[in-house]
C-alpha cells in the first residue's frame, strides 16, 4: 500500500513531465500523509490541469465524513465494483506526481522503515481516483486515493501491496475519461516489474507526521538501523484510514 509519499522535483521539472497548464510554486515534501492536500493531475475541457486535493477519499454519497473510514487506498482487483470507486474509475481517474513514497517492514519488535524510489531518478505518476464530496451546505471538498495492486515478487520482501504507477506515454490515456468506461486502461492496473524500484532504510524519525525534511530520505546503515531499532519510543499517532476491505493500517 501508500501511506505516506515523497515530491522532490522542482516545480517547474514536474510540470514538464505532466503537461499541465498551470505553474503552481510549492515547496519540496518529504513526509506527505493522508487528510493532507496533494498535487493531482485531472483533465477539464480536453486539457490537463494541476489541482490540490484532500489524501483521503469521500464518495459523494456519503451523509456524514466524520463518520466514514478514510479511504487513502484503492485495491486494482476491486476498483470497479467497490461503491465508493466504481464511478471515479470510470469518470474521475487521475494522476499524483511523486518522486518516491515509504513502506514498512516487519522486523523486530518495531517496524523498519524504507524510502522507496524509481531505480532510474525522476518523478512518476501514480495512478488516483478523484471524488469531489458536497455537504449539506453546499461546502465542497476535493479528494483522491491512490491505486495499489499485489507487489511482484521483490517488492514484496516490503509489503504485499504497492501503489500503481502510470508510464509517462499512458498518461493521456489514463487521463482521458471521456468514453466513460475502464475497460481500456484496467490492463495498467499492475505492480512494476520488478527493478523498476530501488530502496534503502531511513530513520524512524519518519514516522511522525511533523518532521518533513530532506534527512528523511537519507539511506542509514544495517548498524544505524539496529540501534533504531531498540530505542524507546512512543506510539505514533494513529488515523483511522482504509483501503476498501481493512487493508489501510499506516503502520
Amino acid at each position: 500500500m501508500c501511506g505516506r509519499f515523497v515530491i522532490t522535483s522542482a516545480p517547474e521539472a514536474l510540470r514538464q513531465v505532466f503537461s499541465y497548464i498551470e505553474q503552481p510554486n510549492f515547496p519540496a515534501r518529504y513526509n506527505i500523509a493522508p487528510t493532507q492536500p496533494v498535487p493531482v493531475v485531472i483533465v477539464e475541457n480536453g486539457s490537463r490541469h494541476f489541482r490540490l486535493m484532500r489524501w483521503g477519499l469521500l464518495p459523494s454519497w456519503v451523509k456524514d465524513p466524520r463518520k466514514f473510514t478514510l479511504l487513502i487506498n484503492a485495491r486494482a482487483e476491486t476498483v470497479q465494483e467497490k461503491p465508493a470507486f466504481k464511478n471515479a474509475i470510470r469518470r474521475r481517474r487521475c494522476l499524483i506526481p511523486a518522486d518516491g513514497y515509504y513502506e514498512w517492514q516487519n522486523r523486530g519488535e518495531r517496524k523498519q522503515p524504507y524510502f522507496i524510489h524509481p531505480r532510474a531518478g525522476g518523478p512518476m505518476g501514480f495512478a488516483g481516483l478523484a471524488e469531489t464530496w458536497m455537504g449539506p451546505n453546499g461546502e465542497e471538498v476535493d479528494t483522491v486515493a491512490l491505486i495499489t495492486a499485489e507487489a511482484s515478487t521483490g517488492m514484496s520482501v516490503l509489503h504485499h501491496r504497492v501503489p500503481v504507477t502510470i508510464a509517462p506515454d499512458h498518461f493521456g490515456q489514463w487521463l482521458d475519461c471521456s468514453s466513460d468506461s475502464a475497460s481500456d486502461v484496467m490492463t495498467m492496473l499492475a505492480a512494476p516489474a520488478d527493478g523498476t524500484f530501488a530502496w534503502h532504510p531511513v530513520a524512524m524519525a519518519v514516522n511522525k507526521v511533523a518532521n518533513d525534511d530532506a534527512q528523511l530520505i537519507l539511506p542509514i546503515s544495517a548498524e544505524e538501523a539496529a540501534v533504531e531499532q531498540v530505542k524507546p519510543t512512543r506510539a505514533p499517532r494513529r488515523v483511522v484510514v482504509s483501503e476498501d476491505d481493512g487493508q489501510g493500517s499506516l503502520f
